[in-house]
C-alpha cells in the first residue's frame, strides 16, 4: 500500500465525523463528580454552582453535537441527562455511605468519595448509563474505558446496578452489558460478572447474570451467563466458578486442597491440581 492509498483509506475510516475523544470525554466526567461532591471548590456559592451546572450543560451538548444521534437533538438529550442527575447523585451518596459502612478502614464519606477507587468507578458508571439508556452511542463507553484505566474496574454502561453498591478494593472487577445487579450487593477484587460464549447475532440476547439483593460475591469469583441467577441474601465465596443458578441464603465456596511440606519431608510429585 503506497502512502497515497494509506491517506484515502484513513479518511474513509474516519468518515468525515469529529468523534469526541477520551480525553474530552474524561474531562466531563470528572467535572460532573468534581460538580456533585466539591469538597475542593473555592468560593463556593449558590450561583457558583449554578454557573458550573450551565458549563456542564454546554460541555456535553457540545460532545453530542457531532455525533449520530438517531435524529435525537443534543440538547434535548443533555436536558433529560441532566434531569436524571439529583437522582443520580442521591444514589451515589448511598454508595459512599454502603461503602464506609461496610469498610473498617474507611473513616469518612468525604475519604470514600475523594479517595476509593471503587467509589470512582461506580460513579463513572452510574453517568455513563444515563446516556446508554438515551441510546448516546460511543461517549457512555469512553467514560467505561476511561474509569476503567484509572481503576482497574470495568464496569459497561449498560448493565442494571440497584441502590448501596458496595465495591471494596475492586481492582479487576468485570461486570458485563446485560448484568442485572440488585440493592445492598457487596463485591470484591477480582469478580467477573460474565457471559458464557455467544454468538455475535446473540448480541442483544441477556448474556450476563442476575444478582439478587443483599448477595455478597468475594473475591476472584467468576460467575457466567444470562440465565444464572443468584437468589438473594446469598454469599459466594471466594475463586468460586458458577454457570448455574443458587436458590436464596445459599452459601457457596471452592473448597482448595492445601499441603505444607516440612524441610526434611519427601516430596510426592502431585498427580494433580485444583485452581
Amino acid at each position: 500500500m503506497n502512502r497515497n492509498i494509506f491517506f484515502e483509506s484513513i479518511l474513509e475510516t474516519s468518515g468525515n465525523q469529529k468523534l469526541p475523544t477520551m480525553s474530552e470525554a474524561a474531562v466531563f466526567v470528572d467535572a460532573l463528580i468534581h460538580f456533585m461532591f466539591p469538597y475542593r471548590m473555592r468560593n463556593a456559592s449558590h450561583l457558583n454552582i449554578e454557573r458550573q451546572w450551565n458549563h456542564l450543560h454546554l460541555q456535553l451538548t457540545e460532545l453530542l453535537c457531532s455525533m449520530s444521534l438517531h435524529k435525537q437533538k443534543p440538547e434535548t438529550i443533555t436536558n433529560l441527562f441532566f434531569e436524571e442527575m439529583p437522582r443520580v447523585y442521591a444514589q451515589l451518596l448511598g454508595d459512599a455511605e454502603e461503602i464506609l459502612l461496610n469498610d473498617p478502614a474507611a473513616e469518612s464519606v468525604q475519604e470514600v468519595i475523594l479517595a476509593y477507587p471503587g467509589f470512582y468507578a461506580i460513579a463513572v458508571y452510574r453517568i455513563s448509563h444515563e446516556l446508554y439508556v438515551l441510546n448516546v452511542p460511543i461517549l457512555p463507553r469512553l467514560f467505561s474505558e476511561y474509569a476503567h484505566g484509572k481503576t482497574g474496574i470495568d464496569i459497561h454502561a449498560g448493565a442494571s446496578i440497584g441502590n448501596r453498591f458496595f465495591i471494596d478494593h475492586g481492582t479487576g472487577i468485570v461486570i458485563g452489558e446485560t448484568s442485572i445487579i440488585g440493592d445492598y450487593v457487596k463485591i470484591y477484587q477480582g469478580v467477573t460478572l460474565g457471559a458464557l460464549s455467544v454468538k455475535k447475532e446473540e448480541a442483544d440476547s441477556k448474556r450476563h447474570p442476575t444478582i439478587e439483593n443483599r448477595v455478597t460475591i468475594y473475591s476472584n469469583s467468576t460467575i457466567l451467563g444470562g440465565d444464572t441467577t443468584i437468589g438473594h441474601d446469598s454469599l459466594i465465596g471466594g475463586n468460586v466458578f458458577l454457570t448455574f443458578s443458587v436458590p436464596p441464603f445459599s452459601t457457596v465456596y471452592h473448597k482448595p486442597e492445601i499441603r505444607v511440606r516440612q524441610l526434611n519431608d519427601q516430596f510426592i510429585e502431585p498427580i494433580s491440581f485444583i485452581i
